[in-house]
């Protein structure tokens, strides 16, 4: 579709843009990034065009560029809140935490409905170590996603688990653990999550069988496997100490 856009509107930036566009959901970044160029190429002031420049640059790891492009996009697209965003996830990417949060303030007073705002919002309450807080955003961007395509924030699903376990409140942390799972069903991580808090609670039969259905998924997972190995320790000692008795 996007090359049928070339071949009928050349002269048109959203044709380039979609070719950029799929170069980039197919994780070719430096394809992506030279038909973004192109796009702006034809019109220096397609915003769209800028954000995605930003983003190609910054799935290589080139936060400056990113964010060169980013703050040209805010020039650009007054009034929009996701320059804003994308310089803030930017930030938080590269753990300037502060920074990454003062952006992201500044783009939920321009848009308090997105609910993307709110997660990273989250994740940065996260990464600060207020699991309070981050448990309160992660909430606001669920209910703000009501009705949407939840598969799509299955990362806020893991992440507001995360926060719970954090807080010792394993329930609840089951609870969306295996909320993420009905939309992630073949997520290794989601059953690694899974298993290790059933592993604090000691219930080490289900964490056991949790890190087992992780490691058919993905059997290279150290992590998992070293999980695993604990587990079944602490379940041979259990046996110890009940024979013992």
């Amino acid at each position: 579709l996007a090359h049928q856009l070339v071949e009928s509107y050349p002269t048109k930036p959203i044709s380039w843009f979609a070719v950029a566009a799929y170069y980039y959901l197919i994780k070719k970044y430096e394809m992506a990034r030279r038909y973004f160029h192109k796009s702006i190429q034809i019109e220096q002031y397609f915003a769209p065009a800028w954000i995605g420049f930003g983003h190609s640059f910054a799935m290589k790891d080139e936060s400056d560029q990113a964010m060169a492009a980013y703050r040209t996009a805010t020039r650009l697209f007054r009034g929009s809140h996701v320059p804003l965003l994308c310089m803030g996830i930017e930030h938080l990417r590269t753990n300037t935490l502060s920074s990454a949060r003062q952006f992201l303030q500044q783009a939920q007073l321009i848009c308090p409905t997105d609910p993307l705002t709110y997660h990273e919002m989250g994740v940065v309450a996260y990464k600060s170590r207020d699991y309070d807080a981050a448990t309160v955003y992660f909430h606001k961007a669920l209910k703000l996603a009501s009705g949407e395509a939840m598969e799509t924030w299955e990362p806020t699903f893991i992440n507001l688990a995360h926060t719970y376990r954090k807080r010792g409140m394993f329930e609840e942390a089951v609870n969306y653990y295996e909320r993420a799972l009905s939309v992630a069903p073949k997520s290794p991580m989601i059953y690694t999550s899974l298993g290790f808090t059933h592993h604090l609670q000691g219930n080490l039969d289900l964490a056991i069988q949790y890190y087992h259905k992780a490691l058919g998924i993905h059997p290279r997972d150290t992590i998992t496997t070293d999980l695993l190995k604990t587990a079944l320790r602490d379940a041979m000692k259990s046996i110890d100490v009940l024979g013992d008795n």
